[in-house]
């Protein structure tokens, strides 16, 4: 299966339409949200495309497209308004004998980890920061930490990105909204 994997959205229409071009260009076969659907938090500025009852709308036109984890900026309100379910704090992806942990990034994240066994993947947004690196796990043996960037407010510099994933590979590639590659390598 074919993954695009996105986060930190933040209710801006034009990067909305923007990740479902990029998930027609590339194929994918599910979206998957790690939170911060609808609302640029207090710590964020407003994003020039803020229009969360739009972005509501697109969302749940394309609902049998996607599965969301619970970002710091979603409440129940938010569920109430969209037709899919967007509060698990997290979705374990298995791919061959690892596990992916899918989640939002605002309480397990490389200094806070969930349970992970050496090899397996940390996979979060939150950060508006895309990377890919090893971290040591608090049991010992490394995991690897995945993170597809912002698709709407990016920080330090870096362009809006999102991550595409070849489930049965476990090949990954983080791309710019322009599907320019800037990371790419194998779980």
């Amino acid at each position: 299966m074919n993954l695009l994997i996105a986060s930190d959205l933040h209710g801006d229409l034009a990067a909305a339409e923007q990740t479902f071009d990029r998930f027609t260009a590339e194929g994918a076969d599910r979206l998957l949200w790690l939170g911060d659907l609808l609302y640029h938090g207090p710590r964020n500025d407003l994003p020039a495309g803020y229009a969360p009852k739009r972005v509501i709308a697109l969302l749940n036109a394309n609902r049998d497209k996607l599965f969301c984890v619970r970002g710091n900026c979603e409440a129940e309100v938010d569920q109430m308004v969209l037709d899919f379910p967007v509060l698990a704090d997290y979705a374990l992806l298995p791919v061959g004998q690892k596990v992916i942990f899918a989640t939002h990034g605002h309480h397990h994240n490389i200094s806070t980890p969930p349970a992970l066994r050496a090899g397996d993947v940390l996979l979060h947004g939150h950060t508006h920061l895309y990377a890919a690196e090893s971290f040591a796990l608090p049991a010992g043996g490394e995991a690897l930490y995945l993170n597809p960037g912002s698709v709407a407010l990016p920080k330090g510099g870096n362009p809006a990105t999102y991550m595409m994933l070849d489930t049965e590979r476990g090949n990954y590639r983080i791309l710019t909204m322009d599907g320019e590659e800037v990371l790419r390598g194998t779980i």
